[in-house]
């Protein structure tokens, strides 16, 4: 490799999705860019996502629905490039989508839709980007920053770190993003996986792990929220949307509360078939509202196989609270390895709403995953990498 120094006038850490935002709009603005990244190819979480559809925004964006310490924050950015701003640069790329449950857009093909549509826009706007570019150090000197990587020397005017968080680690998941801004004096909330998995504790995962595969429609809860969507049994513990959601606001040693019929008022169900059809066995009933192989995992042999008749209008009303009030403790998540986002991050109090641009170093600029903000499963983490990254390339 050459000392030569390369200059440029913006370099951006990260090509994936908040990074090429960034690229596209400084490139748009005639500003000579350098993506570098360590991965062999751009994009690598966006081809994966959504099971290789790429859920890439929701129709419903709005601020509560992103978990941060400043939950102000992400105001701006979102309400500065909208859903429908990036909608329309896919409907300009006649990719076709569609819109499945709670407002979440999905490509009719594949996620490479929407990289390729990302890449050409870079080729556009004269773009550099630089794979399986390792980086050495990182320096401020004076107006410029040097950074020394496996792909060359750089110095450049602006620094853009977008290099996501720590979730995913084989799809070359990085802590870079959070070394950078501690080295440049950024408070770091502490780091945790979200959208996860849970695990269960041994005796709950001996119990239900039989029931891998299985979906039920639910509502999960704690004390903080409550998501209705699917839950899945898998042979480690729960997963599926609703579980995914909750494990952003669930802190360990925490019980879950899980209605596994939202949408039926169970007892008066039970009451009303006792009145009406004494003879019926629990089961059957139940068989009528819940996969008949769940049954033996939340009730006995003996107890299921009881007519209405015989069981008391205050066993009812248990059974009922056994199925809307279901109480779970995780034994935990299954960690990174599994988690779609990470929560935590560069500290937004130290941060421009508006420009991305630290508070402590001029012309450095954080966006995207690697800051303390975090949505909700279903296109929430890509709106906020495409508002943040539009946001810093109108100013880097």
């Amino acid at each position: 490799m050459s000392d030569k120094i390369i200059q440029t006038e913006v370099l951006i850490i990260g090509a994936s999705a908040s990074g090429l935002m960034c690229a596209i709009e400084a490139g748009k603005r005639g500003r000579k860019v350098v993506v570098l990244d360590h991965a062999s190819k751009a994009g690598k979480k966006i081809l994966m996502s959504g099971g290789g559809r790429c859920n890439f925004t929701n129709m419903n964006i709005d601020a509560s629905h992103f978990i941060s310490h400043n939950p102000h924050f992400c105001k701006s950015a979102l309400s500065r490039y909208t859903q429908w701003d990036f909608i329309a640069m896919v409907n300009a790329h006649k990719i076709a989508y569609h819109e499945r449950d709670l407002g979440k857009l999905f490509c009719d093909n594949s996620a490479k839709d929407i990289l390729t549509m990302l890449l050409n826009e870079c080729a556009d706007a004269k773009v550099n980007i630089r794979l399986n570019s390792h980086i050495t150090t990182i320096e401020k000197q004076n107006e410029h920053f040097y950074i020394q990587s496996s792909s060359g020397h750089f110095r450049a005017q602006s620094l853009v770190i977008a290099s996501g968080g720590l979730s995913i680690p084989k799809m070359c998941a990085s802590p870079l993003g959070y070394q950078v801004a501690e080295q440049f004096a950024h408070h770091i909330w502490p780091t945790s996986p979200g959208l996860v998995p849970f695990t269960l504790q041994p005796q709950d995962k001996q119990k239900l792990e039989m029931l891998s595969g299985m979906s039920v429609n639910s509502e999960v809860s704690n004390e903080k929220i409550a998501f209705k969507e699917n839950i899945l049994f898998t042979h480690r513990g729960l997963s599926g949307p609703a579980i995914l959601q909750i494990s952003s606001y669930w802190q360990p040693g925490e019980t879950i509360n899980i209605n596994l019929l939202p949408d039926i008022d169970v007892l008066h169900l039970l009451l009303s078939r006792q009145k009406n059809k004494s003879n019926t066995r629990l089961k059957t009933l139940l068989a009528e509202v819940l996969p008949k192989r769940l049954l033996p995992a939340l009730f006995s042999a003996e107890t299921l196989d009881k007519p209405l008749q015989e069981i008391s209008h205050k066993q009812l009303a248990q059974l009922a609270a056994q199925l809307q009030q279901w109480q779970v403790k995780p034994g935990g998540t299954e960690g990174y390895r599994t988690a779609e986002v990470t929560l935590g991050g560069i500290d937004c109090n130290e941060v421009s709403s508006k420009t991305m641009m630290s508070d402590k170093v001029s012309h450095l600029y954080f966006i995207g995953e690697v800051l303390d903000v975090t949505g909700w499963l279903g296109g929430y983490n890509f709106q906020w990498a495409w508002s943040s990254g539009w946001c810093a390339g109108q100013v880097v």
